[in-house]
């Protein structure tokens, strides 16, 4: 039996972040996993630089978190997004981002699942991290700027 998805039609449109249930929220995210990227943000620019290393909880093949539940627990550096913190961090965010779209005003990409009504649009549009990572954990910390990706911000 397929589970309810509890959320108002096009919520995205009609309402603000603030508004949103808790289910509407997590809709927003597309499942590209560009978030749990490991970033490197210049202090004198805040020019934000994504790497392809992710977090170690980050499956590599589906750009999906291994333990969403417990992730804060089990990396204490993860930042739970919520409307309090969005403001501080949509800045290094992806463009892409349904959060960070929707906090600067912008519509959601054609290929987000909301839109498309596609659970897979955002990989099969080829906007997922998914097999093109490598986890933290097959690093040297101090070689992350190594890794840096130009095409994922």
């Amino acid at each position: 039996m397929c589970k309810q998805k509890k959320y108002r039609p096009k919520f995205w449109e009609k309402y603000e972040l603030a508004e949103l249930n808790k289910n509407e929220w997590e809709a927003l995210c597309d499942g590209c996993g560009k978030c749990c990227l490991r970033k490197i943000e210049d202090a004198d620019t805040n020019e934000v630089f994504y790497t392809n290393v992710s977090c170690k909880l980050l499956e590599t093949s589906t750009a999906r978190c291994q333990n969403y539940k417990m992730r804060k627990k089990l990396v204490p550096d993860c930042i739970i997004l919520t409307v309090n913190n969005l403001k501080k961090i949509a800045h290094w965010m992806p463009n892409t981002c349904g959060y960070r779209r929707m906090y600067y005003g912008e519509p959601l990409e054609s290929w987000h699942p909301l839109i498309s009504e596609n659970t897979n649009s955002a990989f099969e549009a080829g906007e997922t991290v998914a097999n093109k990572i490598i986890p933290e954990t097959d690093i040297n910390e101090e070689d992350l700027e190594d890794f840096i990706e130009e095409n994922w911000s």
